[in-house]
């Protein structure tokens, strides 16, 4: 079986780069010499014939040196040699990688806390206006101090583009909110009277009510989406 199936190995041995003859060719002048086959980067022990300047192989020892088999159907002779385990992965191209969308978990977790922080920094400003409360800075700064804290860690947390937009309106409606409390407590320190309907006249407090309701709505949708609420 293994000088009838000689022929064919060499057919099969010429898609991996070895220069076959057919079965009934004789081999004159051949000469065994120690030489390597490497199969996908994998030394064998196939004994390879040089004649006439061309290598020859049996298709048996071709098979183990590459770590196959081989099998037999009809008059078919079918060679299968595993590819090579060290290939590699073509790195994925831009169009294939995914977007970079969407708000982190971390982000969302840091943004809702700057968004709490502010909402009672302003609630408690407000109250105090609305009941003719004195307004110190002693009574605000730990709200404001708790808010830049947040803040900060907000930027620390933001990787995604999602993260850096929303990062921009966070930091606007942080900077609102310590311009409308240096409005109040420079009207405070002049000894003006502070109507209790002062806030809700005053547009920069609209504006940052208006801009924790578009970012409490993104938050929500886990998308960044600017209506200008913020600006």
């Amino acid at each position: 079986m293994r000088k009838r199936l000689f022929g064919a190995g060499l057919m099969l041995a010429a898609l991996l780069g070895l220069l076959v003859v057919s079965p009934g060719l004789a081999l004159p002048q051949a000469a065994q010499q120690n030489l390597t086959l490497i199969v996908n980067g994998r030394a064998g022990g196939a004994p390879i014939v040089k004649m006439s300047g061309r290598s020859y192989v049996d298709i048996e020892d071709l098979a183990r040196a590459g770590g196959g088999t081989l099998g037999f159907k009809g008059n078919q002779i079918i060679l299968t040699v595993p590819a090579s385990a060290t290939s590699t992965v073509p790195a994925p191209s831009a169009a294939t990688e995914p977007a970079n969308q969407g708000f982190t978990k971390e982000f969302l977790r840091a943004g809702i806390e700057e968004m709490a922080s502010i909402r009672e920094w302003r609630t408690v400003l407000t109250n105090a206006v609305q009941r003719g409360y004195p307004v110190t800075e002693e009574g605000l700064s730990g709200y404001r101090v708790q808010a830049a804290k947040n803040l900060t860690l907000t930027s620390v947390a933001a990787s995604t583009d999602s993260d850096r937009d929303a990062l921009r309106l966070l930091t606007s409606e942080f900077d609102n909110m310590q311009t409308l409390s240096n409005k109040i407590l420079g009207l405070s320190k002049s000894m003006e009277f502070i109507a209790p309907d002062t806030l809700s006249n005053d547009p920069l407090d609209q504006r940052i009510l208006n801009c924790a309701h578009s970012l409490a709505a993104m938050a929500a949708s886990g998308q960044f989406q600017d209506d200008g609420s913020c600006h």
